[in-house]
């Protein structure tokens, strides 16, 4: 295996013992902010390089460390019932959300839940949404009227790496869906 291919993987495993590792949440591994002492990392396989390396080279910025960097966390993207310290903004008028062409169905029916995340996570530009829908397949875009959703009482969010956050989207928001295809 490659180094990159190491690199990947092993940024994919910290995703989920920063995300979804509900028993390190349980056993206090994780507090209640989302962090996780580096030197615990350090005892499943990792070293501080390695994260190093992998906090810089990804490029979502899914992390950020505490002030002494002596803990990681996820900017979002939790299953686990963790406070990142979202603030609570407006949206701008459009965001973007991407998923493969295969979900659409369900989800013009449903709309679009956060399926065992905390949130749902919406972009505020076309290409990131695509790049997200292409992880899943054939990728399209759904465009939705933010504005609207934030008039009618819905909250929104924005993670420290730029990623807007709510709690779900009704499809009578939807401004674009199926004709989005690329």
């Amino acid at each position: 295996m490659s180094k990159k291919d190491i690199l990947t993987e092993k940024g994919k495993e910290l995703a989920f013992l920063l995300r979804h590792d509900q028993e390190a949440f349980d056993a206090g591994k994780i507090d209640n902010a989302g962090w996780r002492k580096i030197s615990e990392l350090c005892t499943v396989g990792y070293t501080v390089d390695l994260i190093d390396k992998i906090v810089k080279t990804n490029n979502k910025k899914r992390y950020e460390y505490n002030d002494d960097k002596s803990c990681i966390r996820a900017c979002q993207g939790h299953s686990i019932n963790v406070d990142v310290n979202l603030k609570e903004m407006t949206p701008p008028d459009m965001l973007y959300h991407g998923t493969a062409s295969r979900f659409i169905d369900s989800i013009n029916e449903k709309g679009i839940i956060s399926m065992g995340r905390l949130y749902v996570h919406l972009s505020d530009n076309k290409d990131t949404a695509l790049a997200v829908g292409k992880r899943h397949g054939k990728p399209i875009f759904i465009v939705i009227d933010a504005k609207r959703m934030y008039e009618d009482g819905c909250k929104f969010y924005l993670s420290n790496n730029g990623v807007w956050l709510t709690e779900k989207v009704d499809p009578k928001y939807f401004l674009l869906t199926s004709n989005a295809f690329i």
